[in-house]
This record gives C-alpha cells, structure tokens and sequence, in this order.
C-alpha cells in the first residue's frame, strides 16, 4: 500500500514537470533553444495567480476564483515568455548555440531577482525571500480523497485533470489548426517556411506564448499542492522538466509528456521508499537523466529534431 500511495503522489508531480516539459519541448521543436528560463516563467505564472486572488477585492476563495487566477498566472506568464523572446532570445537567433544557452541563463538569475525585489517592495506583502502562503480554493484544495486505502490530494486531480485537457488541446492545435501546421513547417524548415509565406517571427512568439501558458498552469497547480510559492521554485522544477524532456525524447511532446509522469513516479517512489529518501529528492530526476543519456541518448519515446544545413 505504501508503493501504491507514492505512485498516486507521485502522479500529480510526473502531471506537473510534465506540463512544463512539454512547455520546453514546443520551444525547442522550433528553434532548438534550451529555454533555462522556463523554469522562471513556471514561477512567474505562481506569482501571477496569486496576485490577482490579492486584488481581488474580499479575497474570495470559492470555486470561481480558480479559473480568474489561472487567466492571471497566463497573462503574466505569456507577457514575461514574449519579452522575452523578444529582447533576449531574437537578436541571438543566428548566434552560435552557445550565446542563446548563456543568455537563458542570464535571464533565469534576472527573473528570480527581479519577483524578489519586485514583491518585496510591495507594503504588507510576505517577505519574498521566504516561502510565501498561497491562497487554498473551495473544492480544490482541502482534505484529501478517501479511495480504499489512498488518499489523493484535490490538487492531485486538479494537475492530472489540466494535464489531459491540455494534451487533448495541444494534440488538435499542432495536428488540426492552421497555425500548428504552420509551426511543424517552421520546425523543420524555418527558410522554407517563410518563403511559403510564413511569419516564422510569429510561429516563434506563439510557442513561446503556448509553452508559457502550461507553464502559468503547472505553477498554479504547485501552489495549491504545497501551499506556498517562493521566488526559486522555478529552478529545481525547471531542470526536472528538462530531465524529464531528454529522458522522453528531446523534441518529442509524447515524450516530454511520458517523461514527465516517470521522474515523478520515480522521485515519489524514490523518497517514500528508500532510507533517507526524502534528503535525497532532488537528486532522482538527475540521476535518471545521467543513465538515459549515457544508454539511450535519444530517450525513451525518441528524438524528434530535424538536422538543419
């Protein structure tokens, strides 16, 4: 019963690296830019949310206030994901790999000091170096689940719920919409693509704006399943995801989706199962990413990036 509790716990953080994995793996698909500020987007769409439940006025905590915060965690996300590609990202895009890698990077540490500084100036606000309360939602949060002898947490259906209804939305934006078909010519051949009339400037700023909006999710989701945000939490979050996108297959939404749900499952696992496992959470998702790469480099589900002349 104990391995079965943390393979159910361990599902709602396999749902949420991979929802940020899958963020990743758009971008990526693209313009093969390993985005090492995705994980501060993630943080970004927490703080966003939390900010509109704080202007809010009475600071309400029904059932309603959920879909009003994740439209703010979007917002704030996608505007932050956008600069950014566009004053960072942009001028570097015929750079060596090296320059966009370093300046992601540059851009990860800035975000992270910048909602630090930003929140902490704010009169009455938590202090912004500590972990800050998030607000719980009726119905969402709250005692978990009784279902034999498993308790699943509210917030553990929440993350699998979004993460399907995002997959089934993101599997007929690609496939079915014009823009999705726009965005595989673009990831394939972005020259070829503009000559058939494509703006590829704006396929890149609408993965972007995709990727930020699973992300502004997954950082809600997180702050209803700990109760609290803190200005860091994109890091560790984001390199698990990037784990849990080379481990699928780099490029590969299927995989990045696969990914994400085994790191989670294992990592619970992991720390339920082992001694001392919990001091040793953080290192699981690594060290299954140093074996895949070292056994099988194009992970589990396969690569799928085009060789470009």
């Amino acid at each position: 019963m104990i391995v079965l509790q943390a393979m159910v716990d361990g599902l709602s953080l396999g749902a949420l690296y991979a929802l940020i994995a899958v963020g990743y793996t758009v971008v990526y698909g693209i313009i093969q830019l390993i985005n090492f500020a995705h994980g501060e987007v993630f943080m970004v769409g927490a703080f966003g949310s939390m900010t509109v439940w704080l202007l809010v006025p009475g600071q309400q905590l029904g059932l309603w206030m959920l879909p009003i915060m994740l439209i703010g965690g979007m917002v704030a996300s996608v505007a932050i994901a956008l600069l950014m590609e566009r004053v960072a990202y942009r001028p570097l895009r015929n750079s060596p790999r090296l320059a966009p890698l370093i300046t992601a990077i540059g851009v990860s540490v800035f975000l992270q000091e910048f909602v630090r500084l930003f929140y902490g100036r704010i009169p009455g606000f938590p202090d912004a170096k500590a972990n800050v309360t998030f607000p719980t939602i009726e119905g969402v949060t709250g005692t978990a689940i009784k279902l034999g002898g498993l308790d699943i947490d509210r917030p553990t259906i929440f993350t699998l719920a979004a993460l399907i209804v995002c997959t089934v939305f993101l599997y007929l934006f690609v496939n079915k919409s014009r823009i999705g078909r726009a965005m595989q010519a673009t990831s394939q051949d972005p020259d070829t693509a503009r000559l058939m009339g494509i703006n590829v400037d704006r396929i890149i700023m609408i993965a972007f704006a995709v990727g930020a909006v699973l992300a502004a999710i997954a950082g809600t989701a997180q702050g209803m399943m700990n109760t609290n945000i803190n200005f860091k939490m994109g890091f560790i979050a984001g390199l698990k995801a990037f784990s849990a996108a080379v481990l699928g297959g780099i490029g590969n939404i299927w995989g990045a989706l696969v990914g994400g749900l085994v790191i989670g499952v294992l990592e619970s696992l992991a720390t339920q199962v082992m001694p001392h496992g919990s001091a040793w959470k953080d290192v699981w998702a690594f060290v299954v990413l140093i074996l895949i790469l070292v056994f099988r480099p194009q992970g589990l589900l396969g690569a799928r990036v085009v060789d470009r002349a």
